[in-house]
């Protein structure tokens, strides 16, 4: 079924909860309502919009917002090339912690690191979404989109997508790739992926205090959950877009300067090619940033990496001001420019 609403508001279209509009907003629930679209008739440009968590709306939008709320969980009875491996078949507008919670509830291993994050699947696969050692690229098997360039449904698969950190070919596409749906590889073989973020250190406290229970993915799942909820307001609670900036990734060199200049232990994750990961919320709060306001948006106080709706009644400029702040701060004091992870539009 397609609907088409002019002038609509996006307020609850995103997770800022900030007012805009839209010339027109058209949602579909199955892939084959794309087939029958005339898209060169739509207000111009046409921008797939997906649970609009990852999103700071700056204004209204001239142009048409696409919803592809198409939903399921699927197994799929395909051969897989690894012993164990499920492939799950996700709608694009199915929301990403359902299915994280589908897995784990089914022993399945592959995205309980993914927990809370919100969002739909379909935006995890474009956005590459990541958490705790675990990207949306490490298990998609293959994506199902409207290629608009050819009016017909494609298969794209991980190596066509040009997959980076929280990047994709998608991004780049001008908008010719709508994903209708995502299969994910999940597992009956145990795969916990625990050296990422003091996860480890919590699951071996609750096992050692639970000695008749074991490592399951519900319990990692647990887990991930009670440290992201200790750190980040929910989005249906405070608005937010999530972690707002990227860590930034530079040369050892850099690194080791920075070191010398702080005169104490920097948080780091060394990548290859001796390059090295800086957590962006640690450069924000050694700059003095956590739980600073402008207007009615607010640095996070319990995660500087985020930028929260203080007061419900924040605007786009007081997000851009923090924004603004927080990037020639950190660029003056560490020589690193930041980028934000959220999408401006």
């Amino acid at each position: 079924m397609i609907t088409e609403t002019t002038a609509f508001d996006l307020s609850r279209r995103n997770t800022f909860r900030l007012p805009a509009k839209c010339a027109a907003y058209v949602e579909v629930t199955s892939p084959e309502d794309l087939l029958g679209i005339d898209f060169d008739s739509l207000p111009q440009p046409v921008k797939v919009i997906g649970g609009g968590s990852n999103l700071l709306l700056t204004g209204d939008f001239p142009g048409t917002m696409l919803h592809c709320d198409i939903r399921g969980i699927d197994p799929l009875e395909e051969d897989v090339k690894k012993e164990g491996d499920i492939h799950v078949m996700v709608g694009a507008g199915e929301s990403f912690d359902s299915f994280c919670q589908w897995a784990a509830g089914r022993g399945l291993w592959g995205v309980e690191n993914l927990s809370l994050i919100p969002g739909e699947a379909g935006a995890a696969a474009y956005q590459n979404i990541g958490a705790y050692g675990v990207e949306a690229a490490d298990v998609v098997v293959r994506i199902n989109a409207f290629d608009r360039a050819s009016g017909k449904m494609a298969v794209l698969y991980p190596e066509d997508c040009d997959y980076g950190y929280r990047d994709s070919m998608f991004k780049h596409s001008g908008g010719r790739y709508i994903i209708t749906s995502v299969v994910y590889r999940l597992s009956t073989l145990p795969s916990a992926r625990l050296g990422y973020g003091g996860v480890r250190g919590r699951v071996e406290q609750y096992l050692s205090m639970n000695p008749d229970e074991s490592l399951t993915p519900s319990l990692v799942r647990g887990i991930i959950i009670s440290i992201r909820s200790e750190k980040l307001p929910p989005v249906e609670e405070v608005g937010s877009a999530g972690s707002f900036f990227c860590n930034p990734v530079v040369p050892r060199c850099h690194y080791e300067r920075i070191v010398e200049k702080e005169g104490t232990q920097v948080p780091h994750y060394d990548l290859p090619g001796d390059m090295v990961k800086i957590p962006a919320a640690w450069m924000i709060e050694r700059c003095a940033f956590k739980g600073v306001c402008r207007g009615g948006a607010q640095v996070c106080p319990t995660q500087p990496l985020v930028i929260i709706n203080r007061t419900g009644e924040a605007t786009a400029g007081d997000i851009l001001s923090l924004e603004e702040d927080i990037t020639k701060a950190v660029f003056e004091r560490f020589g690193i420019q930041l980028h934000p992870e959220v999408e401006h539009i």
